[in-house]
């Protein structure tokens, strides 16, 4: 009887859960319009009395690229990666990988930052972090349109596959959001959480092999940098773009990046919804 009473409570538990998260999740689909204009106004706002405007976007990671290819290329003299120029390849991770660091840091604060909006109750506090990842948009546009022009003057082929980057930027939206939902809400209540954000990402950068290549390392320790889910979308965007390679061509890793990946949505959905009626009490 005691164990059919504990197998009843935990039923019931999963069924709160379960609930939790669809209502999570409807809340999204049914506030897209919302998410559009704010994000439109989010991007519209980092240009606010620049004089160059919007072509800020294109220009920064331009610059970027730019000084690493200089420090790397001219300076180091590091030699073409698996038969591409380096420049080219240094784009294709660093295109989606900046767009990651940008969702995470900046979604990470905006609840704090949006505190005027916390004791609206009516408010769906859970769409701030997709603004971000929506208003990010543009930034990695900019950098994809850059990637295309190195690949063109690189004298690479067009290819289908530059189509398969959207399903690596689908996988890399998820990834981001749980962390996002998780990171934001623990920020309200631990004010260090930002500054141990932005420290993991630069410790991230090179755990990930954004420029460098993963082959320089023994095989015995390759796995280790292959259980980052962010190697998973780099590989990919430099499979896509550079050398025309299927996302199920790794299905083992599509396997494990998508096991993980949905673990820590469903953890940063689910911790945000419950700390989520605390806030008002902090901010």
């Amino acid at each position: 009887m005691d164990v059919f009473r504990a197998a009843e409570r935990v039923s019931a538990i999963f069924r709160r859960k379960v609930r939790s998260l669809v209502n999570f999740l409807v809340t999204l689909y049914l506030r897209r319009f919302l998410i559009l204009e704010m994000a439109k106004r989010d991007v519209a706002s980092n240009h606010v009395g620049s004089f160059l405007g919007f072509f800020w976007t294109f220009i920064n990671p331009l610059i970027l690229i730019c000084v690493l290819w200089v420090v790397f290329s001219v300076g180091f003299k590091v030699a073409p990666a698996q038969g591409v120029a380096f420049a080219v390849w240094l784009t294709a991770g660093m295109a989606i990988w900046t767009m990651f660091v940008e969702v995470l840091n900046g979604s990470t604060g905006v609840i704090v930052s949006h505190s005027y909006l916390v004791k609206k109750v009516v408010f769906p506090l859970n769409i701030l972090p997709v603004v971000k990842l929506i208003s990010a948009l543009a930034t990695h546009l900019a950098f994809v349109l850059i990637l295309i022009v190195f690949i063109i003057i690189d004298g690479l082929p067009f290819s289908l596959y530059w189509f398969q980057s959207l399903y690596y930027l689908g996988a890399m939206a998820v990834l981001v959001l749980g962390l996002s939902w998780l990171t934001a809400s623990l920020n309200v209540f631990v004010k260090d959480t930002g500054q141990i954000v932005t420290v993991l990402m630069q410790i991230g950068f090179w755990a990930t092999p954004v420029f460098w290549d993963i082959e320089i390392m023994p095989e015995n320790l390759q796995f280790l940098f292959r259980s980052n889910p962010m190697f998973y979308i780099v590989q990919g965007y430099r499979d896509s773009f550079l050398y025309s390679v299927p996302f199920w061509h790794h299905w083992e890793l599509t396997l494990y990046f998508w096991g993980v990946t949905a673990l820590v949505a469903v953890t940063g959905a689910l911790v945000f919804q419950r700390l989520k009626p605390h806030f008002a009490d902090v901010v």
